[in-house]
């Protein structure tokens, strides 16, 4: 199968037979696991014991070996086996007197190279970026221009070579946590917070669809190494909460009173929420909607809370007009007029560190925020997420969680754990709140791009200073690892870190430079609610996904989660192009 290896484990020993078990490289801590016991040679017709398993190919493994009869190890071999390769494995007894033994890996099949497909789909997107480019460049000569113009229509034409974005109508539907969040005033808009909250959404739903069923388009397990996945949504917060500041102050300046600034906070809020629990969550293939087994966490429930709980936050404190302010630190403009806003996100901060490492949990250790399972030795099997996992379990109840996290496979927990639960909501919030200071800096510091870029610096450098203290830099000894399943603090400072220096970089390309228009990767941007529920909804319908006639096959995955992503693209610029806006 699909990231597997054949292993043949030839014993060449006398009685009494080995049992071989393995442990996987990304499994900290892990108890090994049995995988076969491997007979004995028939000694009289000098015929060696065998045993055939399937060995896992995503991960080196550390294989063990030792008799059955005994704790004795005969011997370790650490290797990165490799997919659908055919492996022997040759015990043998190298001196009869000093009985020391050898174990020999032999490779009678060499693996193929899974990777290919991915090269070549990235060498098709770059002949079509290639393409497109070319033509962009023909069409500012002339005699190309005009022939195109005698052709059809110009004003038309003229729209898609120039790509003009201009506001979306005012009329067209309105269903974003985020709406007018881009907005700089009446006529001119950031094309920087769509193109990344497009480009974080587009790998989001690459991801979703199965990422070419990759290991490392996958979530990671536990704690550590940051994939694809584990920066997608918190993207996403970041950006949610940049959009807020534009937002409130546009709304403000526009003539609306607070209190029906509010009123539409909270009902965004509330259907983010209920097209989580209603429309997202439930999987219909199994029967009709059920309130016993019913997930109440998710994605667009997260959201919605963190957006009503930043957004009501700077609403309180925003102003309709953003002028220089008058203190004696004007350089902390955007920081220093919002201090009960920072006072707040301590508490909050204080409060999730207390139940994490203070909250007694149950035949768990205080403070511990590991995978249980087989995790740590197979000392807390029941502990998944700590406190985490305990409140979701005792507010929610289990069957209302997440049934299949992510530590489920490599450290075989079984306890449900929900990565969108309760007490890492508290860290969402702080993760919007710093994409709301990245709001605040481009209001206050509006036509001026050095300012903006050089704070986003600043920043960058501030939060991967404090992810540097908390981890260690190390994977598994800091105080406070990073990990995606917890949204740990840590976790939070690094995705920080990382989306300002994206979003300068973005915004210095797009709408400094201007020498990217940031297409494809805006279009959804100005339809994320849409595309999102939408590749959910009909996530297994045709064209975006199909039969295959290998489902062992990388390319025919990768295949078809391109083709489903890229079709979400194309909706979306069609829905551009169409004036259709859907918010809420």
């Amino acid at each position: 199968r699909m990231d597997q290896a054949l292993l043949l484990v030839r014993n060449e020993l006398p009685a009494p037979g080995l049992n071989l078990a393995a442990r996987s490289g990304s499994c900290h801590q892990c108890l090994y696991q049995f995988l076969a016991f491997v007979p004995p040679s028939n000694e009289s017709l000098r015929k060696p014991g065998t045993a055939s398993v399937m060995v896992d190919t995503q991960h080196p493994l550390t294989l063990l070996l030792n008799s059955s009869m005994g704790d004795r190890d005969l011997c370790k071999v650490q290797y990165h086996f490799g997919e659908f390769g055919n492996y022997s494995l040759v015990v043998k007894t190298l001196s009869t007197s000093t009985q020391t033994v050898s174990c020999d890996l032999i490779i009678n099949e060499g693996p193929i190279n899974s990777y290919l497909p991915i090269l070549f789909a990235f060498l098709v997107y770059m002949g079509i970026l290639a393409i497109l480019i070319a033509g962009r460049l023909l069409m500012k000569i002339d005699p190309v221009r005009n022939w195109v113009y005698k052709k059809l229509n110009p004003r038309a034409t003229d729209r898609m070579i120039n790509s003009e974005l201009g506001s979306p109508n005012t009329d067209s539907i309105n269903c974003d946590p985020t709406p007018q969040s881009w907005s700089m005033g009446s006529q001119q808009r950031l094309r920087s917070l769509d193109t990344f909250r497009g480009l974080s959404l587009v790998i989001m739903v690459f991801v979703n669809y199965g990422g070419g069923k990759y290991w490392f388009f996958k979530h990671e397990s536990w704690n550590g190494k940051l994939h694809f996945p584990s920066a997608l949504f918190s993207r996403f917060v970041f950006i949610m909460g940049t959009s807020v500041a534009l937002a409130l102050g546009s709304m403000l300046r526009w003539g609306s009173s607070k209190s029906k600034v509010l009123r539409k906070i909270i009902w965004r809020s509330f259907v983010l929420i209920l097209l989580g629990i209603i429309v997202v969550n439930p999987n219909y293939c199994l029967g009709p909607l059920s309130w016993d087994n019913l997930r109440i966490p998710g994605v667009l429930q997260r959201l919605g809370f963190t957006y009503l709980v930043v957004a009501a936050l700077e609403l309180l404190f925003t102003r309709a007009e953003t002028g220089t302010w008058e203190g004696r630190f004007p350089a902390l403009q955007d920081i220093l007029p919002y201090w009960p806003q920072w006072i707040f996100i301590l508490v909050l901060e204080t409060i999730w560190l207390c139940l994490t490492f203070l909250l007694p949990v149950p035949d768990c250790p205080r403070g511990y925020l590991g995978p249980g399972g087989i995790g740590d030795f197979g000392k807390y099997p029941n502990c998944t997420g700590g406190a985490a996992g305990y409140i979701d379990r005792l507010i929610l109840g289990e069957k209302h969680m997440y049934q299949h996290p992510s530590s489920g496979v490599t450290y075989q927990s079984t306890m449900p754990y929900d990565p969108e639960g309760i007490l890492g909501t508290i860290n969402s919030i702080v993760m919007a709140f710093l994409g709301l200071q990245a709001g605040k800096i481009t209001l206050f510091y509006k036509d001026q791009p050095k300012q903006i870029m050089s704070r986003f610096i600043i920043w960058g450098i501030v939060m991967g200073v404090i992810s540097a203290i908390l981890t260690k830099c190390s994977k598994e000894e800091g105080f406070i690892p990073i990990n995606k399943n917890l949204w740990s603090i840590s976790y939070v400072t690094t995705m920080s870190c990382f989306a300002f220096i994206l979003l300068l970089l973005i915004y210095y390309l797009v709408d400094v430079k201007k020498w990217w228009s940031g297409a494809p990767f805006l279009y959804p941007g100005m339809n994320s609610i849409l595309v999102y529920i939408g590749h959910q909804v009909f996530a297994n319908y045709f064209p975006f996904k199909w039969k295959m006639q290998d489902s062992q096959s990388h390319a025919e995955h990768l295949i078809q989660n391109l083709t489903a992503t890229t079709l979400w693209v194309i909706i979306s610029y069609i829905l551009y192009r169409r004036r259709i806006f859907w918010k809420i």
